[in-house]
C-alpha cells in the first residue's frame, strides 16, 4: 500500500494537532507571548508531481530548516517560512529592537532552534501516540528560492513521496504561514501506514 486514505490523513492531522499544541507552548515561553500553531491540512504527493504551485509565494526566498528522523520509518522533514517572516520570528525570539542587518547574524542559530522545537514537537507527538521511537539529526538551516526547493524535492529518487503539512503560526499580532514537508521512501510510507492502522485499531 503506497497511499494514505482519508482516514489515515485524519488520524495524522490529529497527531500533528497535538504536536502543534506542544510546539506552541514551547515557543510561547521563548518569545514571552501567546503563540498559536494550527494544522489545517495534510496531503501526500509523488515527488515527481512536485511543482511551483506547492509554494505559497513563488516570488520570495524561504528560510528552510531540515532535519532527518529515523525509526520504524525514515523521513526528511523540512520547515519553510518566507525569509521576511523568518526574520520577524527571529526578532520575536531575541526579544530586542535589533535591525534586520543585526538580526541576520543570529538567523541561522535562531531558526535552527525554532525548527528543532516545531519539528521535534510534531514528531515526538507522533512517536508518543503511535507508541514508537524516533531519532533525529541536528537541524540545518539555509535560504533557498521556490525553484531550488522544488528541484530538491523532485530529484529525491530514494524518497519518492512527499507528505505536506500546512500550518499557520501566529506570534502576537503577526501572521506567519509555515509549511512542513516530509520526504518518505516507499518502504517508509508503507511502514507509516502500518503504524497508523495499528493506532486506529487501538482507539477503535
Amino acid at each position: 500500500m503506497d497511499s494514505l486514505t482519508e482516514l489515515h490523513l485524519d488520524a495524522l492531522a490529529e497527531v500533528f494537532n497535538v504536536g502543534a499544541g506542544r510546539a506552541a507552548a514551547s515557543l510561547s515561553e521563548i518569545v514571552g507571548d501567546e503563540v498559536k500553531l494550527s494544522v489545517p491540512s495534510i496531503e501526500i504527493k509523488k515527488s515527481s508531481e512536485a511543482d511551483i504551485s506547492m509554494m505559497p509565494d513563488t516570488t520570495q526566498k524561504f528560510g528552510v530548516v531540515s532535519q532527518h528522523f529515523s525509526g520504524p520509518f525514515d523521513a526528511q522533514a523540512l520547515l519553510l517560512f518566507t525569509e521576511s517572516h523568518a526574520l520577524e520570528i527571529v526578532r520575536d525570539m531575541m526579544g530586542s529592537q535589533m535591525s534586520i542587518e543585526e538580526l541576520a547574524e543570529f538567523e541561522q542559530e535562531a531558526m535552527c532552534e525554532l525548527g528543532n522545537i516545531i519539528l521535534n514537537a510534531c514528531l515526538s507527538a507522533m512517536a508518543d501516540m503511535l507508541q514508537i521511537s524516533l531519532d533525529s539529526s541536528l537541524p540545518n538551516y539555509k535560504i533557498a528560492s521556490s525553484e531550488d526547493i522544488i528541484k530538491g524535492l523532485s530529484n529525491v529518487e530514494e524518497q519518492p513521496y512527499i507528505l505536506i503539512l500546512h500550518i499557520d503560526l501566529t506570534i502576537e499580532k503577526r501572521h506567519s504561514e509555515g509549511h512542513l514537508i516530509f520526504l518518505l521512501s516507499s518502504m517508509s510510507l508503507r511502514n507509516l501506514v502500518l503504524q497508523i492502522e495499528q493506532f486506529l485499531g487501538k482507539i477503535e
